[in-house]
């Protein structure tokens, strides 16, 4: 009698993370109640599918030999669901660093949803990296490079850094050591902060002297609640600068700062799923990036 589908789950899933852990997780099972599965598999066909390690396994020759044919025919069943599924609304589940999700992304989603109505975008924000073993979400928008495996990491294009502030204090700013005798905002998580953008500028940083955020949404109010300068990405202050509320003071008399702040990071089994593929298009076409692989 062939082995229960269930025993193959376990096994796949457990071959696939490389961990009866993270398979646990995954299935919504306890890591006993995966490790036994494995075992009554292993003695049902009379060979060891896993040498283990502590907390970590990996696969047996005979493990390796199973997965060969069990993990395609799991990715089968995966994209015969995702078939089915797309006749009823398409569901996406979002996860993004709090800033760029309500300064860059929330002003956009009613013009991608007008586009592709039938999908429904569920967007939650927070500063922890997404874990996709409990099939949370679907996709993450990380600020700062992840360090995570087995997922696809796809940048979202250089951010520019530069001294933002409100019209009426922009006059009295000429040159970059005219900063040195305003309060400057600072914002504690930020990967380009005040004194790189003076070292950038020949400068010395002057001590923290003005108000500390851990967000730049807040750093961005700040500015232009004219509580003094924010050092700040003009990707995620481009509402703020396109409405005359903040002035990028220094431009074309300062040399700014270029980098690589946020990451579009999800697995790679995910890329399968039409409701992402669409998601990934629209996003890299906004940011005027290229897209990863042949979406």
């Amino acid at each position: 009698m062939p082995p229960s589908l269930s025993l193959l789950r376990a096994f796949e899933a457990a071959a696939r993370t490389g961990s009866f852990l993270e398979a646990a997780t995954e299935l919504h099972l306890s890591p006993s109640a995966v490790s036994h599965a494995i075992r009554k598999l292993e003695q049902s066909l009379g060979t060891a599918l896993f040498l283990r390690d502590g907390r970590w396994v990996r696969l047996s020759t005979d493990g390796a030999a199973l997965m060969r044919h069990v993990g395609p025919a799991f990715d089968d069943l995966r994209r015969g669901m995702d078939l089915v599924s797309t006749r009823g609304p398409k569901l996406l589940r979002v996860h993004s660093a709090p800033s760029f999700a309500a300064q860059w992304l929330t002003p956009r989603l009613p013009g991608f949803l007008a586009t592709h109505p039938d999908i429904e975008i569920r967007l939650s924000a927070g500063t922890d990296y997404t874990r996709f073993a409990n099939d949370e979400f679907d996709v993450d928008i990380v600020y700062g490079r992840p360090s995570q495996e087995g997922v696809i990491i796809l940048p979202l294009g250089e951010e520019t850094v530069t001294p933002l502030c409100m019209p009426k204090l922009a006059g009295l700013i000429r040159r970059p050591d005219d900063l040195l005798r305003h309060a400057l905002i600072d914002s504690d998580n930020k990967k380009v902060r005040w004194p790189d953008w003076f070292a950038a500028n020949g400068l010395i940083a002057p001590p923290p002297h003005g108000m500390r955020f851990d967000r730049s949404f807040l750093a961005i109010s700040a500015a232009v609640s004219g509580l003094g300068i924010a050092l700040e990405s003009t990707r995620l202050a481009e509402k703020e600068i396109e409405n005359g509320s903040l002035v990028p003071i220094l431009a074309g008399k300062a040399k700014d700062v270029r980098y690589v702040g946020h990451f579009l990071v999800f697995p790679r089994l995910a890329l399968r799923r039409q409701t992402l593929r669409v998601f990934t298009e629209w996003i890299t076409k906004e940011l005027k990036i290229d897209a990863v692989g042949p979406l």
